[in-house]
């Protein structure tokens, strides 16, 4: 069914003025991103692995009735297999991104999708809302990701589960330096390995894993 998504932003835009922000709300990467950008670029950034869909399935463990939100949900290329997999559970994608979110609209959503236009730093949603949160190729763009965590955590309900994918610093270099190049060239966040894992911690989360592939990392945690 066609669908239609919240709009809770307005004028205010808290995409970053980096490359790769930029291009999460031009008009033609959201036209290819699920079906030509994403297919190709994921691969090399993950050591060729192209199972990440399956990974944030198993990572999440929806089951019918879940209510899951998807944070930087993109055009919505996991947000409709998180429907799928939660039956009727309520499914909702978030994004700060208008164009993404329009192409999202034009797809085939199944029944029990929502759509809301919103900032992964100041989550539109009460305290212990969902069964799983995933925010997966999403966290390295955002402007202020250690606050998004806080509100993964806050909206995540007691016994839910949480699916990261992220950057991770690889090699000798240290952490900082490779992220201060890397972010002033493209707007690209790059984590420290344990930066993600140790807020998760932090934040009251057990169950905690993390798989690294190549330049990203997967992080599950559960509260």
């Amino acid at each position: 069914m066609t669908a239609v998504y919240a709009d809770l932003l307005g004028d205010d835009d808290p995409t970053g003025s980096g490359v790769g922000q930029q291009a999460m709300i031009s008009s033609l990467v959201p036209r290819i991103y699920e079906r030509i950008w994403r297919p190709l670029l994921a691969p090399l950034l993950m050591a060729g692995r192209r199972d990440e869909r399956a990974m944030a399935l198993e990572m999440l463990a929806i089951g019918p009735g879940d209510s899951v939100l998807d944070v930087g949900c993109g055009p919505g290329n996991f947000t409709r297999a998180f429907a799928r997999a939660s039956g009727d559970g309520l499914v909702v994608g978030l994004d700060a991104s208008r164009s993404m979110l329009d192409q999202a609209a034009r797809e085939a959503n199944p029944p029990n999708v929502r759509y809301v236009r919103g900032d992964a730093a100041a989550l539109p949603f009460p305290d212990a809302t969902f069964d799983a949160v995933c925010c997966f190729a999403a966290l390295y763009f955002i402007e202020r990701p250690l606050q998004a965590i806080d509100e993964i955590v806050r909206v995540l309900a007691p016994g839910g589960r949480v699916a990261l994918l992220a950057s991770v610093s690889r090699g000798p270099l240290p952490a900082g330096a490779v992220d201060a190049v890397v972010r002033r060239a493209s707007g690209t966040r790059i984590f420290s390995r344990d930066e993600l894992t140790d807020a998760l911690a932090d934040r009251g989360l057990t169950r905690i894993d993390q798989r690294v592939a190549g330049f990203a990392q997967f992080v599950s945690a559960s509260a």
